[in-house]
């Protein structure tokens, strides 16, 4: 087990300072030039992680103004826990010695909005590898409809929050990956690490914290554990 560099918070704070860097207009660009790629040739020690969804719009070390080899990040459709992405993320916070991982949700997210018709009485159809991965959201989808409406368990599109589904199925993830992993929890459980799931504001670019687990404080955006 590699140790971390910095602590949770300061690797959260780093992360914090560079988006919003981005969301003022003004990102630094920092650790992209020809010595550090150099650098970076024969080792890598990235301070933080990333699971987010593989949506164009979220580019991490752009979000983050971040360099190379600064963050570890793996993407998939609907930042859905599997075990290559508990694989990972193990492997980022074993052998590299990361000392945060940072879940990455977003909003008018499309595998949300296909997570929810997959709920309706009349759903479209979709590829069988679509509707495999996009399994671990339907909870989510289920839980947060079934608090109002409990007349029928067929979803109504219009009447669902989709970036509220994509909050509850955050804190799923965020969960997913605690459950999956003894070496996460048990870096979390140590202190070494910390976990924070963020919600992305695409019009505003910045990476909301929604829930926090380990020894970080960071101000949430007043999800509940109902929430989760």
């Amino acid at each position: 087990m590699n140790a971390p560099r910095v602590t949770p918070q300061e690797a959260w704070d780093a992360l914090s300072a560079g988006n919003d860097r981005f969301i003022a207009g003004g990102p630094q660009h920092p650790r992209q030039d020809v010595e550090r790629r150099n650098q970076l040739a024969g080792v890598q020690k990235p301070d933080a992680a990333l699971f987010g969804c593989s949506d164009s719009r979220l580019a991490a070390e752009i979000i983050f103004d971040a360099g190379l080899g600064d963050l570890f990040v793996a993407r998939n459709m609907g930042h859905v826990v599997a075990e290559s992405i508990t694989a990972s993320m193990e492997y980022a916070v074993a052998n590299l010695g990361v000392a945060i991982i940072v879940v990455l949700a977003h909003d008018s997210c499309g595998a949300v909005s296909a997570s929810i018709d997959l709920m309706a009485q009349d759903p479209d159809p979709v590829p069988v590898a679509v509707e495999n991965t996009l399994q671990p959201i339907l909870p989510a989808v289920q839980d947060l409809w079934l608090r109002e409406n409990r007349n029928t368990p067929y979803v109504d599109r219009d009447l669902i929050d989709a970036d509220a589904v994509g909050r509850v199925h955050l804190g799923g993830t965020v969960n997913a990956l605690l459950r999956s992993s003894r070496i996460i929890s048990d870096a979390v459980a140590a202190g070494r690490l910390g976990i924070v799931g963020c919600q992305y504001k695409l019009a505003e670019g910045r990476a909301v914290p929604i829930s926090a687990v380990g020894p970080l404080d960071i101000a949430t955006d007043n999800l509940t554990m109902t929430d989760l």
